[in-house]
């Protein structure tokens, strides 16, 4: 039998093609930790998958590896798709696709498969990844070529012996390093908010608590003063703000495919580190830093979401958001509260707002009087041309 690689979930989709496929093929079953799995979930993945017939599972850890390749420069770039999302999922999908066909050429498969469907955005990124990589594998995707819907698989996977409990929960979770979508009816339609109880975390925490983020170089490397690396001081402070319900929000956007589509979201972690992040940055970059940064960030943002992340114009795009970082080093205070946070203020030795030059409003030790009015004079000369020509 033909040797076969699947990306494998342990949900509906992907149990369907791993039952169905390995009829023909030689099924390996394959799934990638990008943050959000815990021992005993991957542990019963593995369960489920040689149960649906496959002949080896392996679970990839690239916690580490999605923080050095994605999640860093989202971080150095302040990403928020459309002012809101951190690309939470996104993100994630294109680092499971690398990990997946690397794995697959590592066993010489001449198959890749996956359960997405015609419908959204993760079968671009798969599919563009995985020809773009391995352009001799062939890719087979079961659910989007037989339009199948979920009560088909789920009578065939009956009819295969595989009864399992299949009903669909009321909201669907995704669960990463860098955020949690949530999708339910309400998210299909354009009016409607997620009730509270459809987060992942409710509030646990009243009052108000402070932490402090230590950036070196842009890389969020202490919380709270104890060091660690980045991926594991996300992780905590995720612990730490999840108890204060913060971070949900609804995102909407254009999918790659051409029509909108809405989600909901939970990502403390991300929107506390972007927003810190930031902060720092205002204090320690350039004006011409500060803007460049912006629209190149947002390029960036769009093209990973876009399953562009292949293209050596991301590469570009890296290696100008990594040298920009070279100041943006110090401590950022937050203060938690329920359902929200507020930015403190910062302490750094790159702070431009050096009090040796002057003190915004109030007085200019670097310049005299007359150099202002004559600075003033010449920045407006444009104006009085323009004015005194057209007028």
């Amino acid at each position: 039998m033909k040797k076969l690689v699947i990306a494998y979930s342990g949900g509906l989709d992907t149990s369907y093609c791993a039952v169905s496929l390995s009829k023909e093929y030689d099924v390996h079953a394959v799934s990638v930790n990008t943050g959000g799995f815990t021992n005993a979930e991957i542990k019963h993945i593995e369960s489920n998958a040689y149960k649906m017939g496959v002949t080896t599972y392996k679970n990839i850890d690239a916690v580490a590896t999605f923080y050095q390749k994605v999640v860093k420069y989202l971080i150095f770039g302040n990403v928020l798709k459309n002012n809101s999302y951190p690309l939470s999922v996104s993100a994630e999908r294109i680092i499971q696709a690398i990990e997946i066909i690397e794995y697959a050429k590592s066993i010489d498969a001449e198959y890749i498969a996956h359960g997405s469907t015609g419908a959204g955005n993760d079968q671009v990124r798969f599919d563009m990844i995985f020809q773009t990589l391995a352009p001799n594998i062939k890719i087979i995707t079961p659910i989007r070529d037989e339009k199948l819907t979920r009560q088909e698989e789920i009578d065939y996977l009956k009819a295969n012996g595989v009864d399992m409990s299949w009903e669909k929960s009321k909201y669907s979770v995704n669960k990463g390093l860098w955020g949690t979508s949530v999708g339910g009816v309400e998210t299909l339609e354009s009016e409607k908010p997620l009730p509270g109880e459809a987060y992942p975390s409710q509030l646990e925490k009243e009052g108000e608590e402070k932490v402090t983020l230590t950036f070196k170089n842009g890389e969020f490397v202490a919380l709270n003063g104890a060091a660690n690396s980045p991926e594991v001081n996300i992780e905590m402070l995720n612990t730490i703000a999840s108890a204060y319900a913060i971070g949900r929000d609804i995102h909407v956007g254009d999918t790659i495919v051409g029509t909108k589509g809405r989600v909901g979201f939970e990502a403390a972690a991300a929107l506390i580190t972007i927003k810190a992040h930031h902060l720092l940055e205002k204090h320690t970059l350039t004006k011409w830093q500060l803007q460049h940064k912006e629209y190149l960030s947002s390029f960036y943002g769009m093209h990973l979401h876009e399953g562009q992340y292949l293209d050596p114009v991301m590469r570009d795009m890296e290696a100008f958001l990594q040298s920009s970082q070279k100041m943006v080093s110090g401590d950022v205070v937050v203060t938690l509260k329920p359902y929200h946070f507020s930015l403190d203020g910062i302490v750094s030795q790159h702070d431009l707002m050096s009090s040796k030059f002057s003190t915004y409003g109030e007085e200019n030790k670097a310049w005299t009087a007359d150099d202002a009015k004559g600075f003033i004079k010449i920045i407006g000369n444009q104006n009085k041309i323009y004015k005194q020509v057209n007028s």
